[in-house]
C-alpha cells in the first residue's frame, strides 16, 4: 500500500474515532493494530529506530483524535514493546537468519545514510555475538559484515538488507499474533466463569458490557444462578442487558432494578460483576457513569467488586493528570425534557452535564478478571511492566 493510501486510511480512522461511529474497545483496539501493520509493512529499509519513530508518529495522530479513547494508545505502546523485543532478540548470541528465505523481499542497494543510521541503532550487533567490546566499539557493525564475507564492499549491501527483512518480517508476525489475541479476549474471560459463580448466587451487574455478557451466558450453562442488572441512567443501557440474560437458553431469572435501589438490594447480592472502559496505572477503573456509587455500595456490604477487562484496556495514564481528558460529555437529552423546561423555565439558566465515564478508585475493586487470569489491583504494576515499555509510558 501506497503511503498516500495509508494516509488516507489513517484519516478515515481519525474521523470515525471523533463522530463516536466505531463503537467498543475491542474493534478500536483491532482497527488501530491494523494500521500499525500496514506502517510495519510500508518500511522498505527497516530499523528499530525508524519503525519506532514511525509507528508513534502515526499513534500521536489516532490519540488526538479521541484522547479519552485509552485502548488507541495501549496498543501503540504494545507495538513499541514488540519492537523493542525483537531488536533485542536480534542482538542476543544464537539468533540465526535466514539468509536464503525468498519471502517479503526488501531492496537491498547501498545507502550511505542507510548505514550511518543502522551504526546508531539498537541492531548493532545483529551478525556479532554480543559482547562488552561490540558494546563499546561503534565500528563494529562494519568489521562483521567485512568478516562475514570477506569483501567489505559486498558485505555491506546483503547481510544489512536481509537483517531489515527478517527483523520486519518478525515485527509483523507479532503484530498478527496481537490482533489474534484481541479476537479471543471474550472467550478467554468467558472460560473463566465458572471457577468465580457458584450455584444459588445472585449477582448483580451495571448497565450492558458484551464481556459481561459472555462470561454469565458461558457460567448459566454449569451453575444456576439470578442476575439483578441496574438499568444505568440515563443511557439505560441495563435494559438491554436483561433482555439478553432473559432470552438465554439455560435460564437466567433476570431481575431489572432502578439505580435508586441498588444500595437496597446490595445486602442480598453475593457478587458484583462489570465490565470497564479503561484500568489505569493505580489500579483504578474507568467505566460507565455511576458504576462508583455501585462500588461504594459493594464496599459497604463487604460484597466482591469483580471487574472483567481485557488486557488492552491496561493503561499506564495515572488518574485526575491534567494533560489527558478522561471523561467524556453527551446531550443530557436522556435526563431532561427540553421543551417542559422550555415552557416553564424560558429565562432561567440551567447547566446539565452528562457525563459518560466514572472514576473507581482501586482500593473499591477486589479483583481483576483478564483474559491471562486473575489479577487483584496491586498487581497492575507488573502487569504494565510485563507488556510495556517504561520508555513509551509518553508518547
Amino acid at each position: 500500500m501506497s503511503a498516500s493510501a495509508l494516509d488516507v486510511q489513517i484519516d478515515e480512522f481519525c474521523l470515525m474515532l471523533k463522530r463516536r461511529q466505531v463503537e467498543g474497545t475491542v474493534q478500536i483496539a483491532k482497527k488501530t493494530v491494523e494500521l500499525l501493520r500496514q506502517v510495519a509493512s510500508n518500511q522498505n529499509r527497516c530499523t528499530g529506530v525508524s519503525l519506532r519513530d514511525a509507528v508513534r508518529r502515526v499513534g500521536k495522530r489516532l490519540i488526538a483524535a479521541k484522547p479519552n479513547e485509552l485502548c488507541v494508545g495501549n496498543m501503540v505502546r504494545r507495538v513499541l514493546y514488540y519492537i523493542r523485543e525483537e531488536e533485542h532478540s536480534a542482538c542476543c548470541p544464537g539468533k540465526s537468519f535466514d539468509l536464503d528465505d525468498p519471502e517479503h523481499d526488501v531492496d537491498g542497494s547501498k545507502d550511505s545514510n542507510w548505514m550511518e543510521e543502522q551504526q546508531q541503532a539498537p541492531m548493532l550487533h545483529l551478525v556479532r555475538a554480543q559482547s562488552l567490546a561490540s558494546l563499546l566499539d561503534k565500528g563494529a557493525l562494519n568489521q562483521a559484515l567485512s568478516t562475514y564475507q570477506g569483501d567489505k564492499g559486498a558485505a555491506t549491501e546483503r547481510p544489512v538488507a536481509e537483517v531489515s527483512r527478517r527483523f520486519k518480517h518478525n515485527v509483523i508476525e507479532c503484530i498478527n499474533d496481537l490482533i489474534d489475541e484481541l479476537g479471543s479476549i471474550r472467550s478467554q474471560i468467558a472460560e473463566q466463569a465458572s471457577d468465580h459463580i457458584h450455584t444459588s448466587e445472585v449477582i448483580l451487574t451495571y448497565g450492558t458490557s458484551n464481556t459481561v455478557f459472555q462470561f454469565l451466558k458461558e457460567a448459566s450453562k454449569k451453575r444456576v444462578f439470578s442476575v439483578v442488572v441496574a438499568e444505568a441512567a440515563p443511557g439505560l443501557e441495563g435494559h438491554l442487558m436483561a433482555k439478553r440474560l432473559a432470552a438465554l437458553p439455560n435460564v437466567v431469572q433476570t431481575t431489572l432494578i432502578s439505580d435508586a435501589a441498588i444500595f437496597a438490594m446490595m445486602a442480598r447480592v453475593n457478587m458484583v460483576i462489570v465490565g470497564a472502559r479503561a484500568v489505569l496505572a493505580n489500579g483504578g477503573v474507568m467505566g460507565l457513569v455511576g458504576l462508583n456509587m455501585v462500588a461504594l455500595a459493594a464496599k459497604k456490604h463487604a460484597v466482591p467488586f469483580v471487574v472483567l477487562t481485557g488486557l488492552h484496556k491496561l493503561s499506564p495514564e495515572q488518574p485526575f493528570e491534567p494533560e489527558i481528558t478522561m471523561n467524556d460529555f453527551r446531550s443530557p437529552g436522556g435526563a431532561l425534557d427540553f421543551e417542559a423546561l422550555a415552557e416553564d423555565c424560558e429565562t432561567c439558566q440551567l447547566h446539565a452535564p452528562s457525563p459518560s465515564f466514572d472514576y473507581v478508585p482501586p482500593h473499591l475493586v477486589s479483583l481483576f478478571i483478564t483474559d491471562s487470569g486473575g489479577h487483584n489491583p496491586s498487581y497492575v504494576y507488573r502487569l504494565l511492566a510485563e507488556y510495556y515499555s517504561p520508555e513509551d509510558s509518553v508518547l
